[in-house]
């Protein structure tokens, strides 16, 4: 059996040939613009510092509200019929899960009940557009809608009943007034919707216990039949009616009369039933009712004045750490920039296989011109070799070297010749020079395969 040879290909080992960075070519690219990367951190770093101390400083005001959602009297084990209005399934199911959802509340606190209120207390008004160009609006109350988008922020904490107001401002005063108006506006609504909704209850149910009475005391005027003791006396005229028709007769009647007399008693016994029960609401409500005055909402934490120095921005230990990212970010676009752009030859504009420096590295030259010898060599040459390097260069005899042109010259001088050496000089080799006859080399299929820097 003839055995066979599997080459596997691995998409990854391209992918990395691909991503080969030269670290070396990074280092020193970076190590030659080491100036202007020190002049481009300090003052963008500079910049964000003295930011601290020159823009207009803003404060956040903040306060928490434990908002209690059982019902509208604070106290659930005091109303009997608190399930039937809150309702046994998604109500009460709403009372076990502890809240945490605070939507209608949010809405309330964000509506034109409380915003419009708290935007006259704190003569909030439209300003100048940047400050400097009047309007129409210019100097008119704020609408609930821009307010909502200037500097507030409402916030149900995840699974809680608590809400926290902040307020952004340049204006400490305004900060704490507003969120202090907010509060209150929002408390005092609170409370109005809560007597709104105990004396409406009141009402229904007042009227709902006259009712029941009044059908209560009707049916007592007019119960009839006997009272159930009557029987009780009965057992001779029993006996007689097995021998006489009228006693027969007689104990019928009475017997019917008993009947009515049991059904009355129970009717009227239910209705009594109903208007004790609608009396002890009746209670209740009335209770609730003198309770409305209080409110379920509870300021865990109440806003407070700022002094001067706990501004929420700008903060210098903030400003030092963006000073440092964004004047690394600045140094490193200045250091691609000017790579990209300096009219002589940069490190970035280098190819993959380069010699640093010919005097240190010489013996990486010779390694490589040793590893050609029985092929001919060009070296293309931007200038500023010495004669020592030369002369050293000279005893191998498959090197010929031809300045570096665009020219009929140059061109000629490296027809014969496969492969290339590019001898330049970093900061003093003309970029464009040095790209064109890349170029051309490219074009007239020569293999470069090394570039010395002197």
């Amino acid at each position: 059996m003839q055995e066979q040879n599997l080459n596997y290909y691995c998409p990854q080992d391209e992918l990395d040939e691909e991503l080969t960075i030269d670290l070396k070519k990074i280092f020193f690219a970076l190590w030659s613009r080491k100036f202007l990367i020190a002049k481009v951190f300090v003052a963008v770093f500079a910049f964000f510092v003295l930011m601290t101390f020159i823009s207009a400083k803003k404060y956040t005001v903040d306060a928490d509200l434990y908002i209690n959602k059982t019902n509208s009297s604070n106290m659930a084990e005091i109303n009997p019929y608190f399930i039937s209005e809150v309702g046994t399934g998604g109500g009460m199911a709403a009372l076990m899960s502890g809240g945490g959802n605070l939507m209608n509340e949010l809405e309330i606190m964000q509506s034109p009940l409380v915003i419009d209120k708290v935007i006259q207390e704190n003569d909030l008004r439209f300003k100048k557009l940047f400050g400097i160009i009047p309007t129409v609006k210019t100097g008119k109350p704020l609408t609930t809608e821009k307010f909502l988008k200037k500097g507030i922020s409402f916030e149900n904490k995840k699974g809680t009943n608590v809400v926290t107001i902040s307020y952004k401002s340049k204006d400490k005063e305004l900060a704490y007034g507003v969120v202090n108006s907010i509060i209150n506006n929002y408390i005092a609504l609170h409370q109005e919707l809560n007597s709104e909704k105990s004396k409406s209850d009141k009402t229904v149910l007042e009227a709902e216990y006259k009712q029941a009475k009044a059908d209560l005391d009707k049916k007592m005027n007019s119960i009839s039949g006997m009272p159930a003791n009557t029987m009780a006396g009965s057992g001779g005229l029993a006996a007689m009616s097995a021998f006489s028709k009228s006693a027969q007769k007689a104990l019928s009647g009475i017997q019917g009369q008993y009947a009515s007399g049991i059904k009355s008693e129970i009717a009227l016994r239910e209705d009594a039933e109903k208007v004790a029960e609608l009396a002890k609401k009746v209670e209740w409500a009335r209770l609730v009712d003198n309770m409305s005055e209080s409110s379920n909402v509870i300021v865990l934490k109440e806003p407070r004045r700022l002094q001067d120095y706990e501004q929420t921005s700008p903060k210098l230990f903030t400003n030092i750490i963006l000073g440092i990212v964004f004047g690394a970010i600045a140094a490193l676009f200045a250091v691609i920039f000017v790579e990209n752009t300096d009219k002589k030859l940069t490190y970035s504009m280098l190819g993959d296989n380069i010699i640093y420096d010919i005097e240190k590295d010489f013996i990486d030259l010779k390694s490589v011109l040793l590893a050609k010898k029985k092929e001919q060599l060009a070296f293309v040459v931007f200038g500023g070799m010495k004669d020592e390097t030369i002369s050293q260069l000279q005893q191998f005899k498959n090197i010929q070297f031809v300045k570096a042109d665009i020219s009929d010259e140059f061109e000629t001088g490296i027809e014969n010749i496969n492969n290339v050496i590019i001898i330049s000089s970093i900061g003093n080799t003309d970029a464009k020079l040095y790209k064109r006859v890349k170029q051309l080399l490219e074009r007239m299929n020569k293999e470069i395969i090394q570039e010395v820097l002197v």
